[in-house]
């Protein structure tokens, strides 16, 4: 996942690779299956109609009114004025290239609000690891801060309404880019305030960066 450094991502690799692999195998089952029924191909079906018979009605299109398109805010000086953000955060966010600043900035529906919120993740140059969240609310015309997360390695994203925080863990011994697993928090925004509603925990496989797991003595 973006934001959360190298570890995260060779997970997700891994898993895109054994898919891949599965979707190959059922590809080539349907091959043999196919070759095995075997069949007249158009003979089956009789000679072809000359006429081209009555048309089906075409079917109807619902179309629904599109969303008004969010209004874009600039998120480096959003996050440099608020008060809530932590001096470290805040001098740690300089360009990487030129003016490019090193956010992520996300915008939907998370408090209810009729204008859109914005979630602003805040990450290093080097490595590209979150090192602040926030959560943005428009209220009469000025962005309030109504959620922080400050705990690197740390990424918030919007899922069907909810606010999703995904904190990596690391024990002792750990490496930077090798953690152990990751805690993932689901909020919902509840009585003007963002209240957990579940909480994951998941443990990262040595096999994935080439370890072997060591035998257990039971």
């Amino acid at each position: 996942m973006r934001g959360l450094g190298i570890r995260a991502g060779r997970v997700l690799k891994a898993g895109s690779t054994a898919v891949a692999a599965l979707a190959a195998i059922g590809l080539f089952l349907g091959a043999l299956t196919a070759c095995s029924a075997g069949g007249t191909g158009a003979r089956d079906e009789g000679p072809a109609r000359s006429d081209p018979g009555p048309s089906a009605a075409p079917k109807a299109v619902s179309s629904s009114p599109s969303s008004p398109a969010p209004k874009t805010v600039n998120a480096v000086r959003l996050v440099k004025n608020d008060p809530a953000v932590s001096t470290e955060v805040k001098r740690d966010l300089k360009p990487c290239v030129g003016h490019e600043y090193p956010v992520d900035v996300s915008y939907g529906n998370l408090t209810g609000n009729t204008s859109s919120d914005v979630v602003v993740n805040v990450m290093t140059c080097g490595d590209a690891v979150s090192i602040g969240s926030y959560v943005y609310r428009d209220t009469g015309g000025k962005y309030e801060n109504v959620f922080k997360a400050e705990e690197p390695p740390v990424y918030a994203e919007i899922d069907r309404g909810d606010l999703v925080v995904t904190k990596q863990v690391y024990e002792k011994g750990d490496s930077v880019a090798y953690p152990s697993g990751e805690d993932v928090l689901t909020y919902r925004w509840t009585t003007g305030r963002f209240v957990e509603q579940a909480r994951t925990h998941n443990d990262y496989s040595n096999a994935v960066n080439g370890d072997t797991p060591e035998p257990s003595d039971n």
